[in-house]
């Protein structure tokens, strides 16, 4: 009789989540820069939502750049052990709400309260992009605290965040404060910026651990 096949290793298949959340990371970061800096926006002065505006000639490459981000926090959550389940759901939140602010475009301008009249489609999408982004960043914590995870991961989530979590803060005093601009558009890259880097060295140091 011929040998049935063995299941392949958790850590084998963890590995595989983990390289295939690296591959849309890169692909959809660089979907979504092209779409951002080929497409007719305004630039630094706006938001990277507006890149994905119906009607926008970039539009498509933005939403499959966004989807497939949304795929790479997906993917990351499974490859991580279950010494990280609230980093993991955390991810899987972050997911969702970047896959529906995908799904959901916002207006010309996407504009956000106070300074300026929203649709609810803005309000869906620029709230979804916020929540999305907050739980990377605590997912980024939930690692630094967690001590049984491995001490790179510790220690790469643990400068990520601590970079991150103030230009968080200092994005959401512009919004409320200054409104949308340069301020907020400059501010809003470093954080998506760092946000992808940090998916993408995570996914390596759990997909290929030290030995």
């Amino acid at each position: 009789m011929a040998e049935q096949a063995r299941p392949a290793p958790i850590g084998v298949l963890r590995s595989a989540a983990a390289s295939a959340a690296a591959g849309c990371t890169l692909a959809g970061a660089g979907a979504v820069t092209l779409a951002v800096v080929a497409g007719p926006g305004p630039g630094l002065t706006g938001y990277v939502s507006e890149a994905g505006i119906a009607g926008s000639g970039h539009a498509p490459a933005y939403r499959i750049g966004v989807y497939a981000l949304a795929a790479g926090l997906l993917l990351l959550a499974v490859a991580l052990p279950p010494a990280l389940r609230v980093a993991a759901a955390l991810l899987t939140a972050g997911g969702l709400g970047t896959a529906l602010s995908g799904a959901v475009t916002c207006s010309a301008g996407c504009p956000l309260p106070p300074f300026e009249r929203a649709t609810v489609a803005d309000l869906v999408h620029g709230g979804a992009s916020i929540a999305a982004t907050a739980a990377v960043i605590f997912a980024m914590v939930a690692i630094t605290l967690t001590h049984r995870a491995d001490r790179p991961l510790r220690r790469l989530s643990g400068i990520a965040a601590a970079v991150a979590l103030p230009l968080c803060a200092a994005v959401g005093l512009a919004m409320l404060l200054v409104g949308r601009g340069t301020l907020v558009g400059v501010l809003e890259r470093v954080v998506l910026a760092i946000a992808v880097l940090w998916g993408l060295a995570a996914a390596a140091t759990v997909g290929f651990p030290r030995r």
